[in-house]
């Protein structure tokens, strides 16, 4: 039997997997542990370093690069260990992501328990893994050249595509679950796929509010610092002035804090309009997550912020855009099949 339930459950196991991910490179961006490894080694990088000697070696390869020279310059052998265990985490959770998305890819399609279109949408999915992989890569050489920290544009392009990575394996799973096509409200499926975009280009931006530590800046709300609706750091830190939101830092929070208001204003127009849709298009399950883990969602952006940014606020921030994303993109396919 082809695309059978044995090929949904590898599916919604390479969704946990990268969702793990995402969490574990979360914490890895938020505990500055990203540039701890400094090389790259496909197979032999999978073993951490076993003894004394070994852990030196690699305290020593660390101390030739920007970070170490710049900003942990004070650092012992066991703070080291504690950042290097992250990255090492981070890269070991990708190997194993490609481990199973491929090995049981080629198992279904020897066995021939694939469909041809599954087998195209497999082979996309197989290149966005190896694409994504090529991105940290990327990013991480950004910081490893003259400032200790990587490109802001590396860092979004890498967990952006983690993010799209992880939406299509979920739309791929639900089409396998969901095969049959129903009469669609083809108005009301726009106003979705316009509501992914939106949300989608907030990802963005929350990625280089990361990059750039943008949420250690104008740490109230709803106004930025000194009461002001748009501070004026917004528009004086780069030339020309457009430069101020993609790579200033208020700028890029200024963005971010106000697209906020816009997904939270689309999301809030889509459950408006889902009632009063004929029941035959309602699906109320998709339509509620999507408000509720917005809300959740949206208050995780505030007490962030407002916190300065712990660590745990941090990831469970990014980790509220990941479930967020998912329920857009569940009801998204709930309306377009």
């Amino acid at each position: 039997m082809k695309d059978n339930k044995k090929v949904v459950y590898w599916l919604f196991t390479g969704c946990i997997l990268i969702f793990i991910m995402v969490v574990v490179g979360g914490i890895t961006r938020l505990t500055h542990s990203g540039l701890s490894i400094s090389d790259y080694k496909l197979v032999t990088g999978t073993i951490p370093p076993m003894n004394e000697q070994e852990w030196t070696e690699a305290f020593e390869y660390y101390k030739q690069f920007p970070e170490y020279q710049k900003i942990n310059y004070h650092f012992t052998l066991e703070e080291f260990k504690d950042i290097y265990f992250w990255e090492w985490l981070h890269r070991v959770l990708g190997r194993l992501i490609g481990i199973v998305f491929i090995i049981p890819f080629l198992y279904f399609l020897i066995t021939k328990q694939l469909t041809k279109p599954t087998i195209k949408k497999s082979i996309i999915l197989l290149f966005l893994g190896g694409f994504q992989g090529f991105l940290g890569w990327y990013m991480v050489k950004s910081g490893l050249v003259d400032m200790p920290d990587v490109s802001h544009y590396r860092l979004a392009a890498h967990l952006t595509t983690a993010f799209i990575t992880f939406a299509y394996t979920l739309w791929v799973a639900l089409d396998l679950i969901y095969p049959n096509r129903s009469s669609i409200d083809k108005g009301f499926r726009n106003l979705l796929r316009f509501g992914m975009i939106i949300l989608i280009i907030q990802i963005i931006w929350g990625a280089f509010v990361a990059g750039l530590d943008a949420g250690f800046i104008h740490n109230t709300w709803p106004l930025m610092a000194e009461g002001k609706l748009m501070h004026e750091s917004v528009w004086i830190e780069k030339e020309p002035l457009l430069l101020n939101f993609i790579e200033g830092k208020s700028g890029v929070q200024f963005v971010h804090r106000y697209l906020a208001y816009i997904v939270a204003g689309v999301i809030l127009y889509i459950w408006y309009r889902s009632k009063k849709l004929i029941p035959e298009y309602q699906h109320p399950t998709a339509i509620n997550a999507l408000l509720i883990l917005l809300g959740l969602q949206f208050l995780l952006g505030v007490l962030t912020l407002i916190l300065y940014v712990p660590v745990w606020l941090g990831v469970a921030h990014q980790v509220g855009a990941f479930f967020l994303l998912a329920a857009m993109t569940y009801t998204l396919h709930r309306f377009t099949k």
